[in-house]
């Protein structure tokens, strides 16, 4: 049984990786083809086109890899709800954005499978967390 040697956190465009920089570095210094890499993915993600996707990439000391594919990461589905394109660099003073409850409800649906939530309330609430942090209001 082939051991895990490095696991790999990164973000990108669904069905739209290449091995161009940022991620051709990153996969060859973790030792994964990277054009095995780039077909595998954008054949799994072409339905999120365009869309940031996180992936967990466990590299084996024989070469070989598994991909774990995780929802689009939170921030990016805020700004897409609110309609902005950064959240604040001063969000106790500065306030970007607004989202309705509604809204950060279908957010935490989303990310349901990735949060450590036992309920859809609690992972509301580490929505409403990540809100605040980007100085996005819930109305």
């Amino acid at each position: 049984m082939a051991e895990i040697t490095k696991k790999v956190r990164l973000v990108a465009p669904g069905g739209k990786a290449t091995p161009a920089p940022p991620l051709g570095p990153i996969l060859g210094s973790a030792g994964v083809n990277i054009s095995e890499f780039t077909t595998q993915f954008n054949e799994a993600t072409k339905d999120q086109m365009g869309e940031p996707v996180s992936v967990v990439i466990n590299v084996f000391d024989d070469r070989t890899f598994h991909v774990i594919y995780k929802t689009t990461p939170t921030t990016a589905l805020i700004k897409k709800a609110a309609g902005i394109k950064d959240g604040s660099g001063k969000n106790k003073t500065k306030k970007v954005g607004t989202i309705t409850m509604d809204q950060a409800r279908e957010i935490a649906e989303i990310k349901m499978p990735d949060l450590n939530a036992m309920n859809i309330d609690q992972a509301v609430k580490i929505i409403e967390g990540s809100c605040k942090s980007m100085g996005v209001e819930i109305k």
